[in-house]
């Protein structure tokens, strides 16, 4: 082991895809004067008298539908965002590196057309970054002086399982010794030295050079699974140089007994630990595959795509009729938004037949094999049914949780999922849901955990009561034992850091918070960045990553909004929560029993109210009574 000790004292050195189509949605033309109000959908001639022209989305529509008394923009969301500098000036500074200068609140969601409008709209000003995909670049962002100057917790990387180590991360904690390079020597080589862990964060581990003891002086931060570092004894089987570090040469006389007594019954990283660390960073998917993924211009119906590049499990996809490779989405290999060529057709799903008659020889259907198998699922007599309602998170607004409806069932346990009061007319805003998804919930899953529901656009009649909703509406809640009870033990804490996607701009990854944790539900916060792109995800979700997984393998960081300007958005976020406060004044909350007497008619469920403390564990928040 100390034969690299030594050495330095001697001064030696050493199928096709499916073009067959399910049911095609014919593209909304930006062009289509439409607007949707009360469930029913005005098209005009533009410039016919009684018209409206949106200023903030451009959608054009009928004036007596569009919001406030001057008819100036198509709903309360495009009001607020058009005095607040608009939210795509927001999404484009974000985009930028650079936080929003205004609050853009998004009240209540938009129907599709205004979205995708206004998606296309800062589309095309970033136009010259899409053709390079060039992520915003990271001027001086550390995760080591972020952590060590906010003394910040950052979640575990045995909180990960599908990123690399996840699931063989074993005993590395604080205590633990490893090889580096000493950056405090005078010899012309490159030598090393013994450091141990003094903090951990993520991938990231706080070093001090053994010697220093309580001097923290030359403590560095280190990427565990990089390339310099080494377990004890790698010097010594490598015939690497071992050499204290200059500043503490002169301590001690004997330095190879100084390691001996040290390392005595010291921890230190599994000999094969950079093999496992190469292992775990090979992924299964390859340039070329063709997949299905979801048509993020219509998100009701999946479309065929490429795999252009793999970059730490993540893709980047290419839809096949993009002749310049512009036309793409970032997503995980697990992703529930990706499946084998043929998934759409047999489970009876939307798929836009491609207009390319023949495949290119170089491109290849992806092994069903590689994709993330879901649990199978009794279909029987007892199960979801179209019209039924629950509660869903918003995919276009993944901070709220949604008044929803069963638009479709279908095979394999899979679900179309429309939110209440803001369809498209031709359904092409329904998404899908797995059965089991921990997306979805049973009515009065807000209630029950706090959490703030958002009703139907348009609904008026405030507070929102699922009982009143219901009979109004002639629905049925869907039973709550065809819900997922699971609740892994996660090991997230609030509090805890972490690097996770903006799934609104899915190429990007940025430094991020877990601010909620509902049983296996996280609240994500995203640094420097108001609480409206705050996003709900799954404790298991393939997007979200351990501090260090972009320095790992090689993908661009999104850094926090500048300090500089956090004050001022801090103010404005007050005074936010203030009017929503006051928008759903007098709002009381109903006990256990009055939900279960009033949503669940003629079933016995005893429903479990979560503590102010937030829950984490196996505990079920809802539970059927046995008769």
């Amino acid at each position: 082991m100390f034969d690299g000790y030594d050495s330095c004292s001697d001064d030696t050195s050493s199928s096709s895809s499916s073009d067959e189509s399910e049911e095609e949605v014919a593209p909304l033309q930006s062009s289509l004067p439409i607007i949707k109000n009360n469930g029913q959908v005005y098209t005009y001639p533009d410039g016919k008298s009684g018209m409206a022209t949106c200023e903030m989305c451009g959608m054009v529509g009928v004036r007596d539908a569009f919001y406030s008394k001057t008819k100036r923009f198509c709903s309360v969301s495009c009001s607020r965002s058009y005095s607040s500098n608009s939210k795509k000036a927001s999404i484009l500074a974000r985009l930028q590196g650079k936080p929003p200068t205004k609050r853009a609140k998004v009240l209540q969601k938009q129907p599709l057309v205004a979205k995708l409008a206004a998606y296309a709209q800062y589309q095309a000003t970033l136009k010259n970054q899409a053709l390079n995909k060039s992520a915003v670049t990271v001027e001086g962002f550390s995760w080591g002086s972020y952590i060590t100057s906010n003394n910040l917790p950052a979640a575990p990387v045995s909180c990960f399982k599908h990123a690399p180590m996840g699931n063989c991360w074993g005993d590395i904690a604080e205590g633990v010794r490893v090889e580096v390079p000493n950056t405090d020597h005078n010899h012309p080589q490159k030598v090393f030295w013994i450091a141990g862990i003094v903090k951990l964060a993520g991938y990231n581990a706080l070093l001090r050079y053994e010697g220093f003891e309580n001097d923290s002086s030359l403590d560095f931060w280190c990427n565990i699974c990089g390339p310099d570092v080494h377990p004890v004894g790698w010097c010594a089987s490598s015939g690497k140089p071992l050499v204290p570090p200059q500043t503490i040469q002169h301590k001690y006389t004997n330095w190879k007994a100084f390691l001996v007594k040290r390392l005595t019954g010291a921890k230190t990283l599994p000999p094969d630990f950079s093999q496992k660390v190469s292992d775990s960073m090979q992924y299964p998917f390859k340039p070329s595959m063709r997949v299905e993924v979801v048509d993020k211009t219509h998100l009701c119906r999946t479309r065929v795509a490429i795999v252009d590049s793999v970059i730490g499990g993540r893709l980047r996809l290419v839809y096949e009729e993009s002749e310049d490779k512009t036309d793409d989405f970032w997503c995980h290999m697990y992703s529930p938004l990706i499946h084998h060529i043929g998934w759409s057709r047999s489970i009876g799903h939307r798929f836009k037949r491609t207009d390319i008659l023949k495949k290119q020889e170089s491109h290849y259907d992806a092994p069903p094999h590689l994709f993330t198998k879901v649990k199978d699922v009794d279909q029987g007599l007892e199960w979801f049914k179209e019209g039924m309602k629950l509660e869903a998170i918003d995919p276009l607004n993944l901070s709220a949780i949604c008044v929803a409806t069963i638009r479709k069932v279908l095979a394999e346990g899979f679900l179309m999922i429309g939110i209440d009061g803001s369809e498209a007319a031709d359904g092409s805003d329904w998404f899908c849901y797995h059965a089991l998804s921990p997306s979805i919930f049973p009515v009065g899953f807000c209630e029950i955990n706090k959490i703030e529901l958002t009703p139907p656009r348009g609904y008026t009649k405030l507070p929102f009561k699922w009982f009143d909703y219901l009979r109004e509406t002639g629905s049925v809640a869907a039973p709550v034992k065809f819900f997922n009870k699971d609740v892994p033990n996660h090991g997230f804490r609030v509090g805890m850091k972490l690097e996770a996607v903006d799934l609104m701009e899915p190429r990007l990854v940025c430094v991020a918070t877990v601010t909620r944790i509902i049983h296996r539900l996280l609240r994500i916060h995203f640094d420097g960045w108001e609480d409206e792109y705050d996003q709900w995800v799954d404790c298991e979700s393939a997007d979200l990553y351990p501090v260090g997984w972009c320095q790992l393998t090689g993908y661009q960081l999104q850094p926090p909004a500048p300090q500089t300007t956090k004050d001022n958005q801090s103010s404005v976020s007050k005074q936010k929560k203030k009017s929503k406060s006051q928008q759903y004044k007098g709002h009381k909350k109903m006990t256990p029993l009055q939900i279960k007497e009033e949503l669940l008619d003629g079933e016995d469920y005893s429903f479990l109210q979560t503590s102010d403390q937030e829950s984490n564990g196996s505990g079920s928040y809802f539970i059927k009574q046995e008769p």
